[in-house]
């Protein structure tokens, strides 16, 4: 399918690696000029050198944390009218909310919550004006099934769910869409580092540990990152757009639910 993207700019934060880079490579595939921002430049740039040989797009490297004012002026400045944004940034540590402190609560607010709608807030006039735009965020399952060692995520990312469910509908007459991904168990360094600490207590390998999990999946295993990638690239497409405000899980079924 020819997602009608080519000439498209997109800036995708966090793209380093992980689902990040998957969505960054499956936008170049289609022809979209990418940015991607992420805190470790020489990581950064081995992903945008690994990506811009895959694809011969013009892939760009801006490095900065996407949670500060900084860092988003760099990812703007790189790509200051994007027709495309992919919001992403890591998650909050877990742990038990009667020992979460207000700076704790403050930092998962502004990295999952209010560093996107700013990022929105930056880029959605002119994607107005253009009569064009794909914003996707990419948050967790746990805003489905809230995972209770999580709340500074459950919260943090329910809270942004709530102000583009509103968002999306003021603003998909002009062409612009506002949708969220929101990936369970896939193969990431982040689902690794759980997995080693299983490993260790279980005696098992980590390729073990996460064939254990993926067991426990409807489909018998964990995701990849390049089938999330492809998810987003839709998503992204001239073809998507009356696709408005919705949260797609991608969790290969384990959320039991008929709606």
């Amino acid at each position: 399918m020819d997602l009608g993207l080519q000439g498209k700019r997109a800036i995708v934060c966090a793209a380093s690696k992980g689902l990040g880079k998957a969505c960054a490579m499956a936008l170049a595939q289609a022809g979209v000029s990418v940015v991607i921002t992420g805190r470790d430049e020489a990581a950064l740039e081995a992903a945008a050198k690994e990506i811009r040989a895959a694809t011969g797009v013009e892939i760009t490297a801006a490095a900065g944390d996407i949670t500060t004012k900084a860092g988003r002026e760099a990812a703007l400045a790189a790509c200051p009218d994007p027709d495309i944004l992919v919001n992403n940034a890591g998650g909050p540590p877990p742990g038990d909310f009667r020992e979460f402190t207000e700076e704790m609560w403050h930092a998962a607010l502004n990295a999952n919550m209010l560093s996107p709608i700013a990022m929105i807030q930056a880029v959605l006039d002119p994607m107005i004006a253009r009569r064009f735009g794909r914003i996707v965020n990419i948050t967790s399952a746990a805003v489905k099934a809230p995972i209770p060692i999580l709340g500074l995520s459950n919260g943090a990312r329910a809270g942004l769910t709530g102000f583009v469910a509103g968002l999306a509908r003021d603003v998909a007459q002009h062409n612009v869409t506002i949708n969220n991904l929101l990936p369970g168990p896939f193969d990431t360094d982040r689902l690794r580092a759980t997995a080693a600490k299983s490993a260790a207590a279980s005696g098992r390998s980590i390729d073990e540990e996460v064939l254990v999990r993926g067991r426990q999946n409807p489909t018998g295993r964990v995701g990849q990152p390049e089938e999330f990638g492809a998810a987003c690239a839709f998503l992204c497409s001239t073809q998507s757009g009356f696709i408005v405000g919705q949260n797609l899980l991608l969790d290969g079924g384990a959320f039991n639910a008929t709606m």
